[in-house]
């Protein structure tokens, strides 16, 4: 891909305890099985919000159960998200809050976690507070965050979507922060199923929960109703003049006049969302910093594929590059190695994950 721009990504994991980790992921390559790759099914392109008629039978997205109401599930069928009003507790929030604070003075340093930084911020910029980070990725040894991926008023809804043995594969707690001028704190349009070497597309499904009220104005999240049913594209950095952030994956040939809709929520509101659905969030153009907190859920049915030869090879290889960097893996890695080790089973039995 030649050089690339981007931000800054670093493991808090101190010195002494990356030894422990690489230790860790040498064990999970160990016991690693190599499944045959699978295939996104594709389907027609739909661009309307609307909830159309479905007969049960017809239900692609959703499963039976009694927790979605007829109208939630023929919604997230035609239009790929749903969201839940007043969800998570501000209790909740307030802790998820407070350890992220934490996180950024340094008073507590889980093992394996990322920060990363704006590309317009530099290191030196500021003390170290929450104007320095505007993400931390991988949080599964954090015990205060990782709450949030097993708390029962998620699980519930994940439920309808991946079915009762569930997987937490990825996890983050988002800080936008004002924008510089440059436009940097925009996420280009993408879908994250570029990122996930599993499948089928289908038992994944994203839980994005706001921790304060969020619009346009700080960068609300954007969505392309209906685009669940086509195909993965393939992605890249966007040639965005201000600069990129590392692994700010867009998509190249998304259609320009495709109908969108801004998702402006309240505190404790969370979207549920499928892997294939196009989406990207605008610029905060106020002072503040604008959080969110999620999951990537799968169900423990899935499998692992070999992305090699894919759309997906570009973000491997900057994924192991940055394995090999931080945690001197030697042995051959991919893509599914990394996401195998940070799989976390939720709730129910772990199976083929």
């Amino acid at each position: 891909m030649g050089q690339r721009p981007g931000g800054v990504g670093v493991p808090r994991a101190a010195a002494m305890e990356q030894p422990r980790a690489a230790a860790r992921l040498q064990i999970v390559l160990g016991h690693l099985g190599r499944p045959s790759a699978g295939a996104v099914v594709a389907h027609p392109i739909s661009g309307t919000i609307s909830s159309a008629s479905f007969h049960p039978q017809q239900f692609q997205y959703t499963l039976d159960n009694n927790v979605l109401t007829l109208e939630q599930r023929k919604f997230y069928e035609e239009n790929g998200f749903l969201v839940i009003k007043n969800l998570v507790p501000d209790a909740d929030i307030q802790r998820f809050r407070n350890e992220f604070e934490k996180i950024c003075r340094k008073e507590v340093k889980p093992l394996g976690l990322t920060v990363m930084r704006d590309v317009t911020i530099s290191k030196s910029e500021y003390a170290p507070s929450e104007k320095m980070i505007t993400k931390v990725q991988d949080f599964q040894e954090d015990k205060e965050l990782f709450r949030y991926c097993t708390l029962p008023e998620i699980l519930k809804y994940v439920e309808c979507f991946t079915g009762p043995n569930i997987m937490a594969m990825h996890t983050m707690l988002i800080n936008k922060p004002p924008d510089s001028g440059k436009k940097t704190s925009r996420h280009p349009l993408h879908q994250d199923l570029h990122y996930f070497p599993f499948r089928p597309s289908d038992l994944i499904v994203c839980a994005w929960t706001a921790m304060e009220h969020i619009n346009r104005n700080n960068g609300c999240l954007v969505v392309l109703p209906g685009t669940h049913k086509g195909s993965l594209k393939p992605h890249d950095y966007p040639k965005w003049e201000g600069g990129v952030n590392k692994m700010f994956h867009g998509i190249q040939d998304y259609e320009e006049n495709k109908a969108r809709v801004h998702l402006v929520m309240e505190k404790g509101d969370t979207v549920f969302f499928h892997p294939l659905l196009i989406h990207g969030s605008g610029q905060n153009k106020t002072q503040g910093f604008r959080k969110a907190i999620s999951c990537h859920f799968a169900s423990a049915d899935c499998h692992y594929i070999d992305v090699k030869g894919t759309s997906q090879e570009n973000i491997e290889k900057e994924v192991v590059g940055i394995a090999h960097k931080f945690f001197g893996a030697e042995n051959s890695v991919d893509l599914k190695d990394i996401w195998m080790f940070r799989a976390r089973l939720v709730k129910g039995e772990r199976t083929n994950l």
